[in-house]
Protein backbone atom coordinates (compact mmCIF):
# COMPACT_ATOMS: atom_id res chain seq x y z
CA UNK A 1 0.00 0.00 0.00
CA UNK A 2 1.27 3.50 -0.87
CA UNK A 3 -0.36 6.61 0.47
CA UNK A 4 -3.49 4.82 1.45
CA UNK A 5 -3.91 3.47 -2.19
CA UNK A 6 -3.93 -0.47 -2.71
CA UNK A 7 -5.23 -2.17 -5.55
CA UNK A 8 -7.22 -4.63 -3.65
CA UNK A 9 -10.59 -3.91 -0.99
CA UNK A 10 -10.73 -3.48 2.72
CA UNK A 11 -10.80 -1.07 4.48
CA UNK A 12 -7.41 0.62 6.74
CA UNK A 13 -6.32 -0.17 9.51
CA UNK A 14 -7.19 -3.65 9.94
CA UNK A 15 -4.86 -6.25 10.85
CA UNK A 16 -2.77 -5.18 14.42
CA UNK A 17 -4.31 -3.00 16.61
CA UNK A 18 -7.22 -1.11 17.56
CA UNK A 19 -8.59 1.48 15.61
CA UNK A 20 -11.05 4.51 16.13
CA UNK A 21 -12.26 4.64 13.15
CA UNK A 22 -12.04 2.64 9.92
CA UNK A 23 -11.49 4.22 6.57
CA UNK A 24 -12.57 2.66 3.38
CA UNK A 25 -9.20 2.67 1.13
CA UNK A 26 -9.38 3.87 -2.44
CA UNK A 27 -9.48 1.08 -5.24
CA UNK A 28 -9.48 1.84 -8.81
CA UNK A 29 -10.69 -0.20 -11.77
CA UNK A 30 -7.52 0.46 -13.35
CA UNK A 31 -3.88 1.32 -12.39
CA UNK A 32 -0.98 2.52 -15.32
CA UNK A 33 2.38 1.63 -14.95
CA UNK A 34 4.39 3.31 -12.14
CA UNK A 35 7.45 4.31 -14.96
CA UNK A 36 4.96 5.93 -17.16
CA UNK A 37 4.20 9.86 -16.31
CA UNK A 38 0.57 9.78 -15.84
CA UNK A 39 -2.33 12.28 -15.29
CA UNK A 40 -5.10 11.71 -12.96
CA UNK A 41 -8.30 13.04 -11.30
CA UNK A 42 -6.80 16.05 -8.84
CA UNK A 43 -9.67 15.53 -6.92
CA UNK A 44 -9.14 11.68 -5.72
CA UNK A 45 -5.74 11.02 -7.67
CA UNK A 46 -7.23 7.96 -9.67
CA UNK A 47 -5.07 7.28 -13.08
CA UNK A 48 -6.84 8.81 -15.57
CA UNK A 49 -4.35 8.61 -18.88
CA UNK A 50 -0.54 7.71 -19.96
CA UNK A 51 1.38 10.76 -21.48
CA UNK A 52 1.99 8.27 -24.14
CA UNK A 53 -1.97 8.32 -25.32
CA UNK A 54 -1.92 12.36 -25.31
CA UNK A 55 -2.81 13.51 -28.76
CA UNK A 56 -3.13 17.41 -28.67
CA UNK A 57 -2.68 20.45 -25.77
CA UNK A 58 -4.63 22.40 -28.41
CA UNK A 59 -8.32 22.20 -26.91
CA UNK A 60 -10.68 24.30 -25.24
CA UNK A 61 -12.93 22.96 -22.48
CA UNK A 62 -15.47 24.95 -20.67
CA UNK A 63 -13.32 25.22 -17.41
CA UNK A 64 -10.44 26.33 -19.95
CA UNK A 65 -7.42 24.29 -21.47
CA UNK A 66 -7.79 20.97 -22.05
CA UNK A 67 -6.05 17.87 -23.58
CA UNK A 68 -7.16 15.33 -26.32
CA UNK A 69 -6.37 11.75 -25.23
CA UNK A 70 -6.34 8.41 -27.02
CA UNK A 71 -7.49 6.26 -24.69
CA UNK A 72 -8.20 6.38 -20.58
CA UNK A 73 -8.54 4.86 -17.71
CA UNK A 74 -11.09 4.83 -14.52
CA UNK A 75 -13.20 7.21 -16.81
CA UNK A 76 -17.25 6.47 -17.14
CA UNK A 77 -19.41 7.96 -20.20
CA UNK A 78 -22.93 9.62 -20.05
CA UNK A 79 -25.53 9.46 -22.97
CA UNK A 80 -24.27 10.94 -26.31
CA UNK A 81 -25.96 14.19 -27.28
CA UNK A 82 -25.41 16.73 -30.03
CA UNK A 83 -23.62 19.90 -29.77
CA UNK A 84 -21.94 22.99 -31.45
CA UNK A 85 -18.61 23.48 -30.10
CA UNK A 86 -15.98 25.78 -31.46
CA UNK A 87 -15.26 23.61 -34.31
CA UNK A 88 -18.43 22.69 -35.67
CA UNK A 89 -21.53 20.09 -34.41
CA UNK A 90 -20.68 16.96 -32.92
CA UNK A 91 -22.42 13.89 -30.97
CA UNK A 92 -20.12 13.93 -27.54
CA UNK A 93 -21.01 12.37 -23.88
CA UNK A 94 -19.49 13.83 -20.91
CA UNK A 95 -17.03 11.54 -19.16
CA UNK A 96 -16.83 11.71 -15.03
CA UNK A 97 -14.46 9.97 -12.45
CA UNK A 98 -15.38 6.63 -12.10
CA UNK A 99 -14.01 7.04 -8.29
CA UNK A 100 -15.38 10.25 -7.39
CA UNK A 101 -17.84 11.05 -10.11
CA UNK A 102 -16.09 14.44 -11.00
CA UNK A 103 -17.29 15.95 -14.33
CA UNK A 104 -13.67 15.87 -16.13
CA UNK A 105 -14.46 16.71 -20.04
CA UNK A 106 -16.08 14.96 -22.91
CA UNK A 107 -15.89 12.15 -25.27
CA UNK A 108 -16.37 12.60 -29.36
CA UNK A 109 -18.58 9.88 -30.49
CA UNK A 110 -19.64 11.56 -33.51
CA UNK A 111 -18.01 13.94 -35.97
CA UNK A 112 -20.26 15.82 -38.80
CA UNK A 113 -17.88 17.83 -40.73
CA UNK A 114 -15.06 15.45 -42.24
CA UNK A 115 -12.09 17.56 -41.29
CA UNK A 116 -13.00 16.83 -37.30
CA UNK A 117 -14.01 12.80 -37.65
CA UNK A 118 -10.40 12.06 -35.93
CA UNK A 119 -11.67 13.22 -32.78
CA UNK A 120 -13.96 10.06 -32.80
CA UNK A 121 -13.87 8.11 -30.10
CA UNK A 122 -11.02 10.60 -28.46
CA UNK A 123 -11.32 12.09 -25.31
CA UNK A 124 -11.04 15.79 -23.86
CA UNK A 125 -10.01 15.93 -20.00
CA UNK A 126 -9.89 19.60 -18.82
CA UNK A 127 -7.03 21.01 -16.96
CA UNK A 128 -8.86 21.80 -14.00
CA UNK A 129 -9.31 18.46 -13.39
CA UNK A 130 -6.55 16.82 -13.53
CA UNK A 131 -2.30 16.92 -12.69
CA UNK A 132 -0.08 15.06 -13.57
CA UNK A 133 2.18 12.74 -11.57
CA UNK A 134 5.58 9.90 -12.01
CA UNK A 135 8.23 11.02 -13.46
CA UNK A 136 7.80 14.66 -14.55
CA UNK A 137 11.10 16.24 -12.98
Amino acid sequence: MRDGVTNRGGLAGEGGGATAARTPVKTFQAYLPPAHRTYSCIHCRAHLASHDELISKSFQGSQGRAYLFNSVVNVGCGPAEERVLLTGLHAVADIYCECCKTMLGWKYEHAFESSQKYKEGKFIIELAHMVKENGWD
